[in-house]
């Protein structure tokens, strides 16, 4: 019997994950509770770790101790009172709030489930360490620091958003479909890049966010390979000269997004809840990608975003596409295509 997800938890959801809750809506009940449950343990981690105010260390202790206790190495949850009012955002504020709470949402899932869950959190939490480790507390008008090689971006990208890709692949894998074992190793490397697409259209869309509170996810070599320093995208003059590099970004975002496609082909046509919960990032992801090469990124006030009109379009679209034969791959192929 499924295990679905309490009101308490389904309205924190609801309330911190307005891109993702729609796809979480098109799951099937058989896996909704412990994927939401997973972005939920996931986001405490990161408005911890974003927390614009406050000591590193501080942070970087509170962070380590909120991950032991949902391992189970401890038992008692770090004080969150004091971040939570720092909280800009109310709904990361109540989050914070009711750690407890959601933390205590894993006991209704089996060990199996619970493994999962908590192997891809460490795994987060770990990507979250090493960017306070590397940038400190996200703090306004401080010096910029950026990450120093394509290596490491590949890695959080991987740490913070790839391993999604393993434990949803896992998760679907553990309750929902079965594929031949030599095409399970292939099912999770495309389960890596679906993540790590979604994770590059958020560094390549926020970077000025970025810029202004110290970090810069565009390594340093790279930058230098085009006589351009971090600071230098702060001025949004400095968009032709970014322009080839910044591009050779968003072609990398497209090739991880086309092995997101081949992930959804690999679902069996009777999974059609869950094609849909995979296809509606990836539209949202394609349309932004095409965005993203048009508008001047390094212009804070150009926020380059899908509209809530056109995530709404897209649900119809998806319908549609998943009862008509070949309808997935062309929906996929032309918006891609726009």
């Amino acid at each position: 019997m499924p295990v679905l997800i309490n009101p308490k938890i389904d309205a924190l959801l609801e309330a911190t994950s307005r891109s993702f809750y729609p796809t979480l809506k098109y799951l099937p009940k058989k896996v909704r509770g412990q994927i939401g449950l997973l972005y939920l343990l996931a986001r405490v981690a990161d408005t911890i770790a974003d927390s614009k105010h406050g000591e590193t260390e501080v942070l970087l202790n509170i962070l380590k101790d909120y991950n032991d206790v949902a391992q189970g190495r401890s038992s008692s949850l770090p004080d969150f009172s004091e971040i939570a009012e720092i909280q800009t955002n109310n709904d990361e504020a109540e989050l914070l709030r009711n750690v407890e709470d959601v933390v205590a949402g894993l006991e209704v899932y089996s060990k199996d489930d619970q493994k999962l869950m908590l192997e891809c959190l460490e795994i987060i939490v770990n990507g979250q360490v090493l960017d306070l480790e590397r940038f400190g507390t996200a703090k306004e008008g401080g010096s910029i620091s950026a990450l120093e090689s394509e290596e490491e971006l590949d890695d959080y990208a991987y740490r913070v958003a790839g391993s999604v890709g393993v434990f949803w692949s896992k998760i679907s894998l553990a309750h929902l479909i079965s594929l031949p074992s030599e095409k399970e190793e292939e099912f999770l490397e495309k389960g890596i890049r679906f993540g790590k697409s979604l994770q590059m259209i958020n560094i390549l869309r926020d970077i000025p966010e970025d810029l202004r509170f110290g970090r810069c996810y565009i390594p340093q070599q790279s930058l230098q390979e085009h006589n351009l320093k971090p600071e230098d995208l702060m001025d949004q003059s400095n968009i032709d000269n970014f322009r080839p590099l910044y591009d050779s970004y968003l072609d990398l975002t497209n090739d991880h997004l086309d092995a997101a496609v081949d992930y959804i082909r690999m679902l069996p046509d009777k999974q059609l809840r869950l094609k849909a919960s995979c296809m509606l990032p990836v539209l949202i992801g394609q349309r932004t990608v095409t965005l993203l090469r048009t508008g001047n990124v390094l212009n804070s006030e150009e926020r380059i975003k899908v509209t809530r009109s056109e995530i709404k379009s897209y649900a119809g679209k998806i319908v549609r596409a998943l009862i008509i034969p070949g309808g997935v791959d062309r929906l996929l192929k032309k918006n891609k295509d726009v």
